[in-house]
């Protein structure tokens, strides 16, 4: 306020921060009344107010009088400036728009455009993948039917190849691996929803699966070398020996190609076979002992297989399967036999059968002696018969088919139990 013209208005007053105008409004009645007066005059301080409204607008209008050049050029100034400023953010906008248009051309398009064609190709090669896997499915399919004609199983094919079932397995774990490879990014993923696929597996596969399964039980139950028990034709010829052997090797092999569990429970079957034929046979025969020397040369044959049997197990090593490795965890055992005499908890076949057949003798003899009668009467006269014949029966039937002498001294242990488990209960 300094350079402005001189004024009575005390403006510090009014400009002071703590300035109050209820307390500026009660001054001015106090100074131009007395505090004594009852009615008080206000038309003074009110007159004073409005002169002083008066002059501070009167002193704003000669202040924007004198300072309107002023004022309007430096609107001016400010405005061109703000014009400039505009123009060149304009500019610069521009330039942005068109940088961004250019690069959504030759990128953002472009990109899209190739967006589309990658995931063209991703569905393209899925169908490819997916046509491949179908193609060598159907390829394993016809090879496995041409491989089933083989083993004999088509009613029109005259053809019985015994190793073709072999082949036929092999085939069989390839097609189960393959659809077994069913998870993400794997051959098999999407196999599962194709109709040739699902109609292949109905139609061929299992139904192939199952007759491998039923023919390689088949030719285990009905396996047979020993040298006791004439054929309708005769003996057993060497031939005809090789031609089991190698029926059973290949059925063998089959199984444990499909199972190694399917193998195992076939040949125990045929093991509870032999025993329950066995034990059944002779329990009749010491009833009637006439037939006593009769029923023990076909215990002594089937005891014959069981050592055909084992020593064939034996000389069988498994063939190595990827499948198989991954499923067990462990190692291939050496031979077929070492899994069978594990799950029997035996050191050997032909000790098994001699055990387990002494084991339920010795309970149908007690039996047999507990009822009393002719034949427990007339079994007791034949004791030392009957002794010695159970005991030929455990030596020529632990010999083998092809063995040409007597170890009697191998198998004394089983021939003493055996003897035992029916003469022991006659002497009680």
């Amino acid at each position: 306020m300094a350079d402005a013209e001189p004024s009575y208005i005390d403006y510090e007053t009014f400009l002071d921060p703590a300035f109050s105008p209820t307390s500026f409004a009660n001054s001015l009645v106090l100074a131009t009344n007395n505090p004594s007066d009852t009615p008080s005059d206000l038309s003074t301080p009110l007159s004073r107010v409005l002169f002083d409204i008066q002059e501070v607008d009167t002193h704003i209008h000669t202040l924007a009088t004198k300072s309107a050049l002023p004022l309007l050029n430096y609107t001016k100034e400010q405005d061109d400036a703000g014009q400039k400023i505009i123009k060149e953010v304009e500019t610069q906008v521009s330039n942005l728009t068109n940088g961004y248009e250019r690069l959504e051309r030759e990128v953002i398009k472009r990109y899209d455009t190739a967006d589309e064609v990658r995931q063209t190709v991703e569905k393209l090669w899925q169908t490819a993948k997916i046509a491949r896997a179908v193609g060598r499915c159907i390829l394993l399919g016809r090879q496995l039917e041409a491989q089933m004609a083989e083993v004999g199983t088509n009613k029109l094919s005259r053809k019985d190849d015994h190793r073709a079932m072999i082949r036929a397995a092999t085939t069989l774990v390839n097609i189960r691996e393959m659809l077994a490879a069913s998870g993400p990014d794997e051959e098999a993923e999407h196999l599962s929803r194709i109709y040739l696929v699902t109609n292949l597996q109905s139609s061929l596969v299992s139904p192939s699966e199952n007759t491998l399964q039923a023919r390689g039980q088949q030719i285990i139950r009905e396996f047979s070398m020993s040298s006791l028990a004439p054929t309708s034709t005769g003996l057993t010829t060497y031939a005809q020996s090789e031609d089991t052997k190698a029926r059973t090797t290949s059925a063998l092999i089959m199984l444990h190609l499909l199972s190694p569990q399917l193998q195992l429970a076939a040949l125990q079957s045929y093991l509870r076979t032999s025993l329950t034929s066995s034990l059944a046979s002779t329990a009749r025969a010491l009833i009637n002992l006439p037939n006593l020397d009769r029923t023990l040369l076909e215990v002594s044959a089937r005891c014959q297989n069981i050592v055909a049997l084992e020593s064939l197990l034996e000389s069988v090593k498994p063939l190595p399967h990827s499948s198989q490795k991954k499923a067990n965890g462990h190692r291939e055992p050496p031979n077929f036999l070492e899994p069978l005499l594990a799950s029997l908890d035996t050191s050997s076949l032909p000790s098994y059968f001699w055990r387990s057949l002494a084991e339920g003798l010795a309970v149908r003899v007690t039996e047999l002696i507990s009822r009393g009668g002719v034949n427990a009467r007339t079994l007791r006269s034949q004791k030392e018969r009957v002794r010695e014949s159970i005991r030929d029966c455990v030596i020529k039937g632990s010999q083998g088919p092809s063995s040409k002498g007597a170890r009697e001294g191998a198998w004394e242990r089983e021939a003493a139990v055996m003897v035992g488990s029916v003469v022991g209960a006659l002497g009680r």
